[in-house]
């Protein structure tokens, strides 16, 4: 008898074994904007035609807390910002000010430390050319980064910038953050190279293998920046066939180990591409857990 298989768990076993991101890309449904919700605007943060994030504001002319969009696709140039826009339109529609940012990836320029470099000059420039685009609006004492997969190493990465050392890439952060959302994030970069999930994603990113150079590992990988200083919620589905939940779990059991704030919410048979569809209520799940953080 043929068992028909499920068209998303289909789609992200397409995915996983091709890479394409037209597929991941077909997982997702962009929402329709709320009466007052603004067309994206292109910021530029760096010469690089990578480098520039998109800013969509919520209707009114009050303050709003700012959610800055990592996307994921395993740091290759092949994916790009378009996996962010339907959240930023539903983060919008919810009274966000959604920053989706873009970032020199693997095949584009990208790797260690440019990828790093990219993704806080973005954070940072919310408080200068990001805050003049918004008319003032944004609340930059509620910042919160939510990161998809590889975004979601960048999104707790960020996170953990004001713990860094000084002259380390991210050091001294203009705009810290109140928190972090990680959706089915790659936290444990150690062990996702000794796992060889994704493939060589993880050395080919970082240029380097954890035996061959600890030191850039030390400060790349978000386990071992524990505590972040700050909360970091981690939002994983049990059948996730690309990133195995196993990262989120490390990551929370030392986080909370070293006395800082990790939570780990399970999705019972959810996969990769859910947590980035805003129709599901895996994107839900982690939308509710960006709005704990801006509390």
């Amino acid at each position: 008898m043929i068992v028909p298989v499920p068209r998303r768990r289909l789609l992200s076993r397409i995915a996983a074994a091709l890479s394409l991101p037209a597929v991941l890309a077909a997982c997702s449904t962009t929402p329709r904007s709320a009466a007052g919700t603004t067309a994206p605007v292109r910021l530029a943060y760096g010469p690089d035609r990578s480098r520039f994030g998109e800013l969509t504001l919520p209707a009114g002319d009050g303050p709003a807390p700012v959610v800055v969009v990592v996307h994921g696709g395993f740091w290759r140039s092949g994916y790009g910002l378009e996996l962010g826009r339907p959240l930023a339109v539903d983060l919008a529609n919810s009274g966000l000010a959604a920053w989706n940012i873009e970032y020199r990836r693997q095949g584009g320029g990208g790797g260690w430390t440019a990828t790093f470099d990219d993704v806080a000059a973005a954070v940072d420039l919310l408080g200068g050319s990001v805050q003049a685009a918004a008319g003032g609006r944004l609340d930059l004492s509620r910042v919160v980064a939510v990161g998809h997969s590889a975004g979601g190493q960048l999104a707790a990465w960020l996170a953990a910038r004001p713990g860094m050392p000084a002259g380390a890439p991210g050091a001294d952060p203009v705009v810290a953050l109140r928190g972090a959302v990680s959706q089915a994030g790659v936290l444990d970069l150690v062990d996702a190279a000794e796992q060889e999930v994704g493939g060589s994603a993880v050395t080919d990113f970082m240029g380097a293998t954890p035996a061959a150079d600890p030191e850039r590992y030390a400060l790349a990988s978000p386990v071992a920046r524990v505590p972040i200083g700050v909360p970091v919620v981690c939002v994983h589905g049990t059948d996730d066939a690309n990133v195995p939940i196993r990262q989120s779990e490390r990551f929370v059991a030392a986080a909370v180990g070293a006395g800082g704030t990790a939570e780990l919410v399970t999705l019972p048979g959810v996969d990769h591409f859910a947590l980035i569809d805003p129709s599901t209520d895996a994107w839900r799940a982690c939308r509710e857990a960006v709005a704990r953080l801006l509390v």
